[in-house]
């Protein structure tokens, strides 16, 4: 990632100098065109792991009097001096005034060299140009957060259990080190302790409970009749949403 982030530096600014953009118009354009719309990957959500490649999708939606020609590039800052350009977008025409241009990167935590402090809150700055020669550049067009990816365990026992007697769960959070390359505890986080009935497809939330340092989870709850249970993490700005594969308890 560091080394991408000095390559892409590099080369935003001499596309910016080819460009000629006037320093006045940095953050604006010339004429009507504007951008109304900026999604990332559908949800503004990225997670990442660490030995597989993810790819960022990026549409953003223009609109001008004259129509839409079509978007210089993308590019996308974050923290700690993260940053990552897109191909060259497409646009396909919404209507006679506005299109979506879509564009991505595909980004590699085994090549990239991202740091942890990387994962937060991303931007998109855009370049788009319209029809009559109108065009706009917005930086912090759209954000999205880029996650390091959350895993949960979970085990409940005994199994069989009789009804009414106490049920001990226990499991870990973890997460992504971008930097090691490994997962590791992440402690201190809420955690919710749920359950599905047998013959049900919906959890309930029995109890949230908080990690130790390490991430360790453990807790006690009773058992009433035949069903899953699992941990559930809601997620954060640096850290996904996870919940752990239902652990089925059969209760005589």
């Amino acid at each position: 990632m560091r080394m991408r982030a000095s390559v892409a530096v590099v080369g935003g600014a001499l596309a910016l100098s080819v460009l000629a953009v006037p320093a006045a118009q940095a953050d604006g354009g010339y004429g009507d065109t504007r951008i109304t719309k900026v999604v990332v990957d559908g949800d503004n959500k990225v997670s990442m792991g660490v030995s597989s490649p993810v790819t960022l999708k990026v549409s953003v939606t223009a609109t001008d009097d004259s129509g839409i020609e079509d978007a210089e590039y993308f590019t996308l800052n974050g923290p700690d001096y993260g940053i990552e350009t897109t191909g060259k977008p497409t646009c396909t025409a919404v209507n006679s005034t506005t299109s979506t241009c879509t564009a991505s990167v595909t980004v590699d935590p085994k090549v990239d060299y991202y740091s942890n402090k990387n994962a937060g809150t991303w931007y998109v700055d855009a370049f788009v140009n319209a029809e009559d020669g109108d065009f706009v550049w917005k930086e912090k067009a759209g954000s999205f957060s880029f996650q390091r990816a959350g895993k949960l365990t979970v085990n409940a026992a005994p199994e069989p259990v009789k009804k009414g007697r106490t049920l001990t769960v226990t499991g870990a959070l973890t997460r992504a080190n971008w930097e090691s390359l490994k997962y590791g505890g992440y402690g201190s986080q809420s955690v919710k302790l749920q359950f599905r009935k047998k013959g049900s497809s919906t959890y309930s939330t029995l109890k949230t409970i908080t990690a130790d340092s390490a991430g360790n989870l453990r807790t006690t709850t009773t058992a009433t009749v035949d069903g899953y249970y699992r941990f559930s993490f809601a997620g954060n700005s640096t850290t996904s949403a996870v919940s752990a594969a239902g652990d089925f308890v059969d209760v005589q």
